[in-house]
């Protein structure tokens, strides 16, 4: 443990954010699973319904920091991919 107090903060800040981030992380992870587990099922509705909670849980997360830009495009352009195929 650190000695010095700007240290002890620091180690308790960073905690706070790993935790906020590893449940943002998770609730994005958790609406894709819905996506494809409808995509999986080819029920359109379900999964046109799923995509925009992804779409808006993956632009929060990309919005406070914890993906990048990028990354946070790519993954909606999957599963707006993978929706865009059902008949």
């Amino acid at each position: 443990m650190a000695n010095i107090k700007s240290a002890k903060k620091r180690v308790l800040v960073n905690q706070k954010k790993a935790e906020r981030n590893k449940s943002i992380k998770s609730g994005v992870k958790t609406s894709i699973r819905k996506v494809e587990a409808a995509v999986a099922a080819k029920d359109k509705e379900a999964a046109v319904a799923a995509l925009q909670n992804a779409i808006s849980t993956i632009d929060k997360a990309a919005t406070k920091g914890v993906y990048h830009k990028n990354t946070a495009a790519r993954k909606v352009s999957r599963l707006s991919k993978a929706v865009n195929t059902l008949a």
